[in-house]
């Protein structure tokens, strides 16, 4: 038996034995080389799921709903109308439509959220409410977890995902990955504001910022701004104010990279990204040096 296949059985081996987050975690797994070409020679990558559930996979809808909308007779296969729920589909090969829209599978979940305040950026809390509570029960169990942070009592663009290498990229100090806040201040904000932000804020216990932008939209007793960052550290952008002598009343991000907040979604909704939105966001930012 070559490497590959010897890797082959043993993953496959794994997989059969191992549950709950372990065994999704390393289903997640994206073997490479002789493994990869081993598992393949084995007949090991099941490419078919089940009709609903690779219906609920592409974030067109609930399972639930997938099923309603199967049995309704709003689906097709190869062109033909499936109504069963259980049917195996090939998700390299077959074509799905829902209502002739064509349904692409997508091995990882990327969802943007309009977060609410009063809401912890995390998978789980004891005592907050977090943003994972506000999705279907069913994608609650999908190992979903929040791409950067909000404070709880901030809003807007949230990304949910089970991409962890994404997550990395478009987080990471080292990419120049802009995120864009709207604000409004108790103070009013001046020009020398702004220069400061654009030299690199230094905070009251020593860390300096990298440079930020800094936009006065209104500059009064109550300010406000649009701030754009390319790091996010703890509770960043108040202390950044805050040693310009101000405070921030109110914080939103508006978006990530060149992804806009659906102005659509109301506080606490969410869709999955689109297929173009995917593609941008994975081609956010550049590794410094590049």
């Amino acid at each position: 038996m070559t490497d590959g296949c010897k890797s082959a059985v043993f993953f496959e081996k794994f997989l059969r034995h191992e549950t709950g987050a372990c065994r999704t975690k390393y289903l997640r797994i994206e073997m490479k080389g002789h493994a990869a070409d081993g598992c393949r020679a084995a007949g090991l990558y099941d490419m078919t799921l089940r009709l609903d559930r690779l219906i609920s996979d592409s974030g067109k809808a609930t399972r639930s709903a997938a099923r309603e909308m199967i049995r309704a007779g709003r689906v097709q296969i190869n062109g033909a109308v499936c109504k069963k729920p259980e049917t195996k589909v090939d998700t390299e090969t077959c074509e799905i439509r829902v209502d002739n829209e064509m349904i692409r599978y997508r091995r990882n979940i990327y969802l943007m959220m309009n977060k609410p305040a009063g809401y912890v950026s995390s998978t789980e809390d004891p005592s907050e409410k977090t943003v994972l509570s506000l999705l279907p029960e069913e994608l609650q169990k999908r190992g979903l977890f929040p791409a950067g942070r909000l404070d709880k009592d901030a809003q807007g663009f949230l990304l949910l995902t089970d991409d962890g290498a994404l997550s990395h990229a478009i987080t990471s100090p080292k990419r120049h990955v802009d995120k864009v806040y709207s604000v409004r201040v108790l103070g009013k904000l001046t020009e020398e504001d702004a220069d400061a932000f654009s030299a690199g804020i230094v905070l009251s216990d020593g860390l300096r910022c990298r440079p930020s932008k800094l936009e006065i939209v209104k500059s009064a007793e109550i300010s406000e701004a649009l701030v754009t960052l390319r790091e996010g550290k703890y509770h960043q952008l108040k202390r950044m104010v805050a040693s310009r002598g101000k405070k921030v009343l109110e914080l939103k991000r508006c978006s990530i990279g060149q992804i806009m907040l659906d102005p659509g979604l109301l506080p606490g909704q969410w869709r999955a990204l689109t297929p173009g939105e995917e593609e941008k966001l994975k081609n956010s930012g550049r590794f410094e040096g590049d």
